[in-house]
């Protein structure tokens, strides 16, 4: 029976992510997707630059950048009219919101998701993580070991076991693994239903040398997008409300979808050609729920929920994938701590602990720009668009000394708090600037003042690495303790996601401090 430390179910930008965070801390991982390749369509666009930061961690920030829909001078242009060639466009009542790239290295990263999933999938492959396609999972089971899983070749049929010591689900909005395993949803749930479509067709004629990177229509029928597929206006999405009880899927053909473009492009002669939606299929329509729930649990024994199977809500300020993507980080590296035997098992209760809460919170605000209520009169306020991206904060056993508040912070409150992503503050490293985001990534930093003897001792002969940073010696300039609200004699200690975990001016504490956090 093959063997592998983690396995992970489901091929979209959640389950990749996972397996490239995994590889990059060199745990061997085995993904499995039941489709033959990736899916063409873009769905999320854009990923905000805490996401960014996290795959500037393992290598892929560069790569990103220049994939980047439009180029790095993208913006991002939305209008409403009747039709896409109408003489007048609307503004939508859009609110114009910080994305949080003030305090961050990082940008937000305009890159459409097929896009993205290519360049996970490929440097996750380099950095040694198994992927195989038309692969599905038939059926699993654990013990207080593991969990044995029965995977089957969609193309040959054959089927065989294989003995992993933790399951991640990653298996989408519907997730048989979160049916199978029990586990209930909080949330107002299943909104509408759309169809979506990738087409090639010239709408050069009706944009008129105007520019719309999403034009939200009312024809055919209301509540009608195109969103631009590339940059010569020659590619699209086209997407459309409808009643699977009334129009299944299936009644969507190539010719009833090319009339409906021609309808909302206001171009009646117009040639359409629908895309298949993966490469070598016939798959060319897409029906998409739209929902919002949370799962009441994000962990069945080694079983972990990430991304839509854990939770989903509307797209309302594109948060969907970015949690999914954060879910994926915050897992990958306590997993990678585990299984190297660095923590103990109890490290990974922590993940619940700490994204159901930020699920719930982001919910919330999704479904506040929605323009709906997460239930009987709960209305939550519309908080910044950078504090949701973030300023959200942890609660967990792997946190010492958080902040019982639960909002996200603004960010300028972001100065070392246990619970909160540790400042970015650009500073000098042996002669090269970097931000402090970038001593981050795999193992714990303790930073302190040019006073920092003391720690720097205390850190020398713990069970687990940690890094040692002393402003106004390892960093320069020395002002930067100052973001950090550093006192003298005190330490900040920052975990391998860049989140603070502890703060103390004792450095004989350190030891029991990292023991608890860990669950050593």
């Amino acid at each position: 029976m093959r063997q592998v430390p983690v396995l992970i179910v489901g091929g979209g930008i959640t389950g990749l992510s996972c397996a490239l965070f995994l590889a990059a801390h060199r745990v061997p991982c085995l993904l499995v997707e039941r489709h033959p390749d990736l899916l063409g369509h873009p769905r999320a666009r854009g990923i905000t630059p805490r996401t960014m930061e996290l795959y500037r961690q393992v290598g892929l920030e560069e790569r990103i950048r220049a994939a980047a829909f439009a180029g790095p001078g993208f913006a991002w242009v939305p209008v409403r009219a009747e039709t896409l060639s109408d003489d007048r466009y609307e503004s939508p009542d859009e609110p114009h919101e910080s994305d949080g790239a003030e305090a961050s290295p990082c940008p937000f990263g305009p890159i459409d998701q097929d896009r993205l999933e290519a360049l996970v999938r490929d440097h996750a492959r380099r950095l040694g993580a198994r992927l195989r396609y038309s692969t599905e999972l038939t059926d699993f089971e654990q013990d207080e070991a593991g969990v044995t899983a029965v995977l089957k070749d969609r193309t040959t049929g054959v089927s065989e076991r294989v003995r992993a010591e933790y399951l991640v689900a990653a298996d989408g909005f519907h997730s048989p693994i979160r049916h199978r395993l029990g586990i209930p949803v909080d949330g107002p749930g299943r909104l509408f239903d759309t169809i979506t479509a990738i087409v090639d067709a010239d709408l050069r004629p009706a944009l008129r040398g105007r520019r719309a990177t999403i034009a939200y229509l009312r024809r055919p029928r209301p509540n009608t997008i195109l969103m631009a597929h590339d940059d010569e206006g020659t590619r699209w999405v086209f997407g459309t409300g409808h009643d699977p009880s009334a129009e299944p899927v299936e009644s969507f053909t190539d010719e009833r979808v090319a009339a409906m473009v021609r309808e909302a492009a206001g171009l009646p002669g117009l040639e359409v050609r629908l895309r298949p939606q993966i490469p070598g299929t016939d798959l060319k329509v897409l029906a998409f729920p739209i929902g919002a729930h949370v799962a009441r649990a994000y962990r069945a024994g080694r079983v972990f929920l990430i991304g839509d199977a854990a939770h989903v809500w509307p797209p309302t300020g594109g948060l969907g994938a970015n949690a999914g993507i954060q879910d994926a980080h915050n897992l990958a590296w306590k997993l990678a701590f585990v299984t190297d035997g660095l923590a103990g098992p109890g490290l990974l209760d922590s993940y619940e602990a700490e994204r159901r809460p930020t699920g719930l919170m982001t919910m919330g605000q999704a479904l506040a720009r929605f323009g709906t209520r997460m239930g009987p009169g709960e209305a939550p306020e519309i908080i910044e668009y950078g504090s949701v991206a973030l300023g959200y904060q942890y609660r967990s056993s792997a946190i010492l000394g958080a902040a019982p508040a639960a909002d996200p912070l603004p960010l300028g409150e972001l100065r070392g708090r246990p619970g909160t992503r540790a400042p970015h503050v650009a500073v000098e490293r042996d002669g090269k600037p970097v931000s402090t985001l970038d001593l981050y990534g795999f193992r714990f930093v303790l930073l302190t003042g040019p006073d920092g003897n003391a720690w720097a001792a205390a850190a020398k002969d713990l069970p687990v690495p940690v890094d040692v940073y002393r402003f106004g010696v390892d960093l320069t300039p020395a002002t930067a303790a100052e973001a950090h609200d550093l006192a003298p004699g005190e330490a900040i200690l920052v975990r391998p996601d860049g989140f603070v975990a502890w703060r103390s001016t004792t450095p004989g504490a350190l030891a029991a401090a990292l023991a608890t956090i860990l669950s050593r």
